[in-house]
Parts: C-alpha cells; structure tokens; sequence
C-alpha cells in the first residue's frame, strides 16, 4: 500500500516540501532514497523502536520502500522522523492515512514516542501556507514560533500516540494562537537594559546617538574598565524599534539556527551578539558541511559586537569586509549555494595597547616602543576603513559614579534618531539606501555638499591632524547625520567640526 506524508527541507531561510512517500509490499528489505543523509537514514531505529513502544508494530516481513521526494534535494537532520512514521503506520494499515493530505508533518522521535523539537519551524511554517496546505503539525515547543504564521493552523504535539489520535479522530487538538500584533506591540521596546545606567560617559553616549541615526560602524578604543563593553550593549535599545517585517526575517534567521526557545514566538527586540575571539571564520560568517547561519547572521538588524577586536584571528576579521559591503552572505558548496541576510552594525571594543594604558590620563604605558602601532596593525586598513566613527574612552572619575543625577533614558534618544532615520528614508527613497553610512564615494557629492568655510576646515584638519585619506568621506557621512539630527539640510561647520573628532585611529600622532 502506498501512502504519502509531507515535510518540509530547509536551505537557507527558506523552505522546500517534501513529500514523504512509503510503500509497504511482501519483502523483508527496508530501503529509504531521495538523498537522505546519515540522520535521515537512522530514523529506521528511531522510528521502529518508538512504533513498538506506543503498542504498535512495525511491520516484518515486508518490504518497505520510502521516497523522499523530490529525490534530488539532500534531506538532513532528524525532523523528518515523524511523517517516516505516520506514512508506515498508514501504509500497514495501523492508522487511517486520509487526514496526511492537508497537513505538513515535521518532529524528532525519541524510543519511547516522545515528540522532540526541531530547527526551522518558522519557514516550514511559511512554505505550508504558500503551497496550500490546512495546518502543520510540530513539536508542542516549537508551535508558538511557527503560530505567528496567519492563515494556517498550527498543532503542537508532544507524542506519537497523540498524533496518531489526532489522525484518528480520537483526540481533539486545538491550534496555537498566537496575537502577533499585540505581542509585537508590547516586546518591541522592551529592554532589559537602559542607556541611563551609564554614569558619565555623555560624549560616548553621543557618538553612540550619531552612530545609531545614520546606521554607522563603531569603534571603541580604552582601558579595561571604562566602559566599552557596558555602552556597547545599550545600543540596541537606542536603535529604532523593529517593524513586522524586519521582525520576522530576523525570527526565520534564529529559528532555523535553532535559538529560539518554546516560549519564543516573534523576536520582538534587535538582536545583540557578541562572540569570543576565539571564534572561527565559519562559526562568525555561517557555512560547515551542512550551512547553518553564523553571528553576522544572527546579528541581522542588530548589533554584532567584537570585544578585545586585535585578539581575534586576522582571518576571521577579513572574511567581514564583503558581508559590511553587501549585507549578505553567500555560502557556495559543490552542488548548492545559499545566502543568509547580514545587515547588521559592527561594535568593536579594544584596548589602544597589551597593558591596556597608553594615552590613559593617569596610569603609564609599559609597553616598548613600537608595541602600539604593531597592535593596532593587527586590524586591517581595509576593515578600518569601514568603521565610520573611532571613539576614545577614558575611565569614569569617582565624581560620576557616585553622582545620583538621572541621566537620559534610552527611550529619549530613540525619540531623536527615529526623527534622523525618517529624514533619511524620504532623502534615499527609490535607492537601495536607507541610512547615511551607505553612501557611496560616487554619491557623496549630491548628498554631502560642504561650503567654502567647511571645505577649509576639512583642508586644516586633514593638515594639521595628518587625517589618512579614507578619513575625508568618513567624516563627510558622520558630519550628515550629526546635520539630520540637528534637522539642518545644510552641513555646517560645527557639523564637521564634530565629525572630525571621531577619526582618532587616522591621525598619525596617535599610537605615539
């Protein structure tokens, strides 16, 4: 008897269905085709044992033939136990099989039945939708993710017995809702951090609100304890609030790298990730034998923050230059390529020297001469080059910390560089732009005109502070978005003079 059950594959962020069909004849062989890899195939045992377990049999002396279909897109990963398990349960007539027809069947089994969860509930979800199926049926901690999907219903199921009752008609599953809307509108400036936390520290808090309005790369030069690392994870919660859109494309990234949690539905708030500089280049841009996403993915429409960036391998820093320029990843392989979303803002924190001092108010360097700038070369011009704003942290005095003056809050500067961000939009539409820091070398003259007074200034700095050549554009972008914030359609002077202050790593005094 043949019978067909659905699944579904996933590439990337998306989905493919799979149709999952068994055929059960007089034999004694088992045979499973249609590329599946070695979890696939070992379904075999985890399925049989799980069928004998709950009461039934799988069958003996029977040829069993499974098709995953179509049969030339590898199928990895342990989901597609379940519809392995309900197609030979309805194929040896131990379940009715008519209700397989509407419905895309994913889920992991353990020995005993017991329905495990899965990656990529999200997209399976997605895919279920657009081909027409009725509902899906996952995991029970999977189900709040993939119910943020309208329009299709969603069952979550925590064992086999209770899938095949529900098959039956013997049980009665109600489907899990989820109010995205309101959810949506109730986590999306939730955070459990706040830019007043900070004491002192308000030309930091500054260059954070420049960095937020135009979309700008920073990096954060100081001694250990000044703050770098405490600063850096505010910055999410001053960036502005996720839209629907860009919430769910972030949802599908996590949810097929398999980070979302059961209490998880929609990711609510940006993403802030920070791995160790142990890191390998695979593990921070995505790939491996079977790609999965990595941090920069992970870090779409969020924040990607790099402490102690010259303790990082050289190589895993390059492999950045393309997805800062592109916003996407491309991960080829003989037979396949697949692309993971990667706009994110870079965060870099280091200390301008090994001990940590140099240029520090009131401790002395001990590092010999030329230890400064062989420590800075650890990170490349080319990636220097795309980190718009250098900022240099000095240690709080006693004064501030003690102080118990409120500072801003972080709904407040959010406030501001929502109004820069709209300007910007309506400045960019119909481009492929949509904040300052993506300017183009090309396009810098129509959008970042200077007059007579800030082409002199610029002249004078780039003289007496010995600015490097890549450090004119920089400012011209920073200076725009200090202009937005200021809702002047001019760059000014005191626009410029501003930008020029965060060029620290350009000036040729500066590691001494």
């Amino acid at each position: 008897m043949l019978v067909k059950s659905y699944g579904c594959a996933v590439f990337g962020v998306e989905a493919t269905v799979i149709t999952v069909e068994t055929n059960i004849v007089k034999g004694t062989t088992f045979f499973m085709v249609g590329l599946p890899d070695s979890a696939v195939k070992e379904s075999h045992q985890r399925v049989g044992a799980a069928i004998n377990n709950i009461g039934l049999h799988m069958p003996r002396g029977r040829e069993i033939t499974i098709n995953l279909a179509p049969a030339d897109i590898r199928k990895e990963g342990t989901a597609y136990d379940l519809p392995i398990a309900l197609g030979i349960l309805g194929a040896s007539n131990q379940m009715d099989p008519a209700r397989l027809d509407g419905l895309v069947v994913m889920g992991e089994l353990s020995l005993d039945g017991e329905v495990r969860p899965i990656k990529g509930a999200l997209p399976i979800a997605l895919e279920a939708r657009k081909q027409g199926f009725k509902g899906v049926v996952v995991p029970v901690a999977n189900a709040r993710e993939a119910a943020i999907v309208q329009g299709i219903d969603v069952f979550g199921v925590e064992h086999l017995r209770q899938v095949i009752d529900f098959m039956e008609g013997r049980e009665t599953l109600a489907p899990t809702l989820v109010d995205v809307a309101a959810e949506f509108e109730a986590q999306s400036r939730s955070y459990p951090v706040d830019l007043s936390d900070v004491k002192g520290q308000e030309n930091i808090k500054r260059a954070f609100e420049i960095a937020a309005a135009g979309g700008h790369n920073v990096i954060l030069i100081g001694p250990p304890g000044a703050g770098k690392t405490m600063i850096a994870k505010r910055l999410p919660t001053i960036l502005p609030p996720l839209n629907l859109e860009e919430a769910l494309e972030t949802t599908k990234i996590h949810s097929v790298a398999g980070k979302l949690s059961a209490e998880d539905s929609l990711m609510c708030t940006r993403p802030f990730r920070s791995p160790h500089h142990t890191i390998s280049d695979v593990a921070l841009v995505g790939g491996g034998s079977y790609p999965q996403p990595g941090e920069i993915s992970l870090a779409h429409n969020g924040v990607l923050f790099l402490d102690e960036l010259p303790e990082f391998k050289r190589t895993v820093l390059e492999v950045m230059r393309q997805p800062l320029e592109d916003r996407v990843v491309t991960i080829s392989r003989a037979k396949f390529t697949v692309e993971y979303p990667a706009s994110f803002m870079l965060v870099a924190a280091m200390n301008p020297c090994p001990c940590g001092y140099h240029n520090h108010p009131e401790r002395e360097c001990v590092c010999a001469p030329g230890v400064v700038q062989k420590y800075l070369n650890k990170i490349s011009g080319p990636l220097l080059d795309r980190i718009d704003i250098h900022v240099e942290v000095t240690p709080v005095n006693f004064s501030e910390l003690a102080s118990e003056r409120e500072t801003e809050k972080s709904g407040s500067v959010r406030e501001r560089v929502m109004r820069a961000r709209s300007v910007q939009e309506a400045r960019y539409k119909g481009t492929r732009m949509y904040c300052n820091a993506q300017i183009s070398t090309r396009q810098l003259r129509k959008y970042c005109r200077v007059d007579a007074a800030g082409t002199a200034l610029l002249q004078k700095a780039m003289e007496r502070l010995g600015l490097s050549a890549r450090a004119y554009d920089r400012i011209l972008k920073v200076a725009r978005t200090i202009a937005d914030l200021a809702a002047s359609a001019d760059i000014r002077t005191e626009h410029l003079a501003e930008a020029i202050q965060y060029r620290s790593l350009d000036r040729e005094a500066w590691a001494g």
